[in-house]
């Protein structure tokens, strides 16, 4: 990685394994990480190893749907670093990192984007969960609110 180059962090909280990328200042994939276990287990330690070898400028996270604990501790520690490290953060869906395929709401419930519109439907077959970091950021698609997308599944 370019040796003092501002970085900008992908995170997706709701991957399992969770996922972290790491881009060049104009938005090109350098490095990419998936990591086992919770979110709440090592998302800090995480941050903070990256932060003490990087000099990162922005943070983008996955806001949802999904995982509602992941993406709730990762806003809450993404807000507290935009507070006391003044690193800003912005948002981006899940179907932005996984082709618009359905995401597992729960059960045989799957969140499916129709046009602008997030429902869920029951799929008998279960459909796998594949996150992919984009290459680069030029085209993603940066949320204009930032707050988690707490969408439940009507049961």
């Amino acid at each position: 990685m370019p040796e003092n180059s501002p970085l900008i962090l992908l995170l997706n909280p709701i991957a399992s394994p969770w996922q972290i990328g790491i881009y060049s200042e104009e938005g090109t994939l350098l490095k990419s990480r998936k990591i086992e276990g919770y979110v709440s287990e090592n998302l800090v330690e995480t941050l903070n190893h990256t932060l003490e070898h990087s000099p990162v400028k922005q943070v983008l996270y996955v806001n949802g749907p999904g995982s509602y604990m992941g993406i709730k501790l990762t806003y809450i520690t993404l807000r507290t670093l935009e507070a006391v490290r003044k690193i800003p953060f912005a948002a981006v869906s899940a179907f932005a990192l996984n082709g618009g395929k359905p995401l597992k709401a729960m059960g045989k419930l799957y969140f499916v984007k129709e046009k602008e519109t997030i429902i869920t439907r029951k799929f008998d077959e279960k459909i796998p969960q594949e996150f992919q970091m984009p290459e680069s950021l030029k085209h993603l698609e940066i949320l204009s609110d930032r707050e988690p997308d707490y969408r439940l599944p009507s049961v």
